[in-house]
């Protein structure tokens, strides 16, 4: 089965089990690989008609698929996990196409995108309530979960396939039906996990996808009583405003919003291993990662060594179009992105920062119709420089040095973000007083990997609020009712 046959993509939208074209006729939003310029495909310009058609139909289907036993929700996930391996090299293309990224990370994101359908497709079946002692003996109190009904599931564009995963997989084996809305910049990826979604057997209604202007759908999500729960990945700012718009309804809501997260460095960590993974971790995706590092904090004492051993490594990362083998790095997602990236370096320069390597767009030859940045590593940054305190989303390392723990703690803690943090140090005191005192949902240890299905992704603060992964991120789609027996 070949996910996408070609560029129009006009009849992408699946509500009630079958692929159509808009309700109201909109035009179509073109899909530009970031790499090369290139149109990769279409999709439609839906709006409130197509969210309001979605959500009828998910809520049509809920109650049926509410009742259906964990179990043989689960067969159906499995089955919707095993076709995502099956179709993972075409799904790769898919993404390195419309996102940029090199193909060995899209391939590891489509792998990535049925272990977490995997792994929800065996937790929904341990969605376990609980019998609480009475205050009377002729009294029994019971404590079930249930499905929260219908959700809507709005997706970013750096991560196409992992987080409709993420967010489906659990709202489905909790029971609940789903609408998901995709980034107008990466909606292939999406169609394509709907096509495979409908060849796994979910019953008709129970997986939605909608594709157009994220205002019109997303008013209509927060609008419709039948929609019950929200889960969006995406910036702060469109964060306050679902928060605001979910008010009328009280309406509950995932929030995973934008990051600033440090990385430190203390004098005694191995720097061999804090290099590579802020090699690793920085320069992802093209540092478009929610949870990526944003400034890198070194121990003065050793600045000056892990300076020059990350300035080698990330001197000697290629750059270019993610169908090469070779390449390690691809474009930013547009050239609004691009922009704000440079414009972050340059106001850091401005203010005495130093360009160790990097610091400027990629243009001409084969890069010329892409948004390449060269990836970049800055000294003498401080504290106070605008790519300190906003959310780069780019190839900028920004290096900060520090004298002891309670300064680097002040600095990192002062910021309103507290998504994810990350520690180098071989002292076991410091592990555990600096992980807790850290404002952040996520520390990473001498690592700077934190996504796995198992585990609860989320952040503090204006990072958001709510969690993916793990028994918590089931728990999202699920309400707590209380049953109080009386004999």
């Amino acid at each position: 089965m070949a996910l996408l046959t070609n560029l129009e993509e006009l009849n992408a939208c699946y509500i009630d089990g079958r692929f159509m074209p808009p309700v109201n006729a909109a035009g179509a939003i073109e899909v530009w690989n970031p790499a090369t310029g290139e149109l990769v495909g279409r999709v439609p310009n839906g709006g409130a008609a197509e969210a309001g058609a979605a959500v009828a139909a998910a809520q049509a289907a809920f109650p049926a698929w509410a009742r259906t036993l964990p179990a043989d929700r689960a067969v159906i996930l499995k089955r919707w996990a095993q076709l995502m391996l099956e179709h993972a090299e075409e799904l790769a293309r898919i993404l390195v196409a419309e996102q940029g990224k090199p193909f060995a990370e899209a391939y590891e994101e489509a792998e990535g995108s049925a272990l977490f359908t995997e792994w929800y497709a065996e937790e929904g079946k341990r969605a376990y309530g609980e019998t609480v002692p009475p205050s009377a003996a002729d009294k029994r109190i019971l404590v079930i979960r249930q499905p929260v009904g219908v959700a809507a599931l709005i997706t970013p564009w750096n991560y196409p396939a992992t987080m409709v995963a993420r967010k489906a997989a659990p709202a489905l084996a909790a029971g609940c039906a789903i609408v998901i809305k995709p980034s107008s910049q990466t909606p292939l990826t999406a169609v394509a996990l709907a096509r495979l979604a409908h060849e796994a057997g979910f019953p008709a209604g129970v997986v939605n996808l909608v594709t157009g202007r994220a205002s019109d759908i997303g008013g209509e999500f927060m609008a419709n009583p039948f929609v019950k729960k929200v889960s969006f990945t995406g910036s702060t700012e469109v964060g306050k405003q679902l928060i605001r718009a979910s008010a009328d309804q009280v309406k509950r809501l995932s929030l995973e919003l934008g990051g600033n997260a440090p990385f430190i460095v203390f004098p005694d960590a191995d720097l061999d291993l804090a290099v590579d993974a802020a090699v690793g971790n920085k320069f992802e995706n093209c540092g478009q990662m929610c949870n990526g590092i944003n400034v890198i904090y070194a121990h003065k004492e050793i600045m000056a060594a892990f300076t020059d051993r990350l300035t080698d490594r990330v001197s000697q990362l290629k750059v270019g179009s993610g169908h090469d083998p070779d390449v390690k790095l691809g474009p930013v997602i547009d050239m609004r992105s691009l922009d704000n990236v440079h414009a972050l370096v340059t106001d850091a320069v401005e203010h005495g920062a130093r360009v160790l390597t990097g610091g400027h767009r990629l243009t001409g030859g084969a890069y010329g119709a892409g948004s390449f940045y060269a990836p970049t590593v800055l000294a003498d940054v401080e504290q106070d420089m605008k790519l300190a305190n906003e959310e780069i989303f780019g190839p900028v390392a920004p290096l900060i040095p520090f004298s002891d723990e309670d300064e680097v703690l002040s600095r990192v803690n002062a910021t309103p973000y507290g998504l994810a943090a990350y520690v180098f140090t071989r002292d076991v005191r410091r592990v555990f007083e600096v992980s807790e005192r850290l404002e952040v949902g996520m520390v990473a240890v001498n690592s700077a990997s934190l996504s796995v299905p198992q585990a609860p992704f989320g952040g503090v603060k204006q990072s958001g609020s709510g969690r993916e992964g793990g028994h918590f991120g089931l728990e999202e789609f699920m309400n707590i009712k209380y049953i109080s027996i009386t004999l």
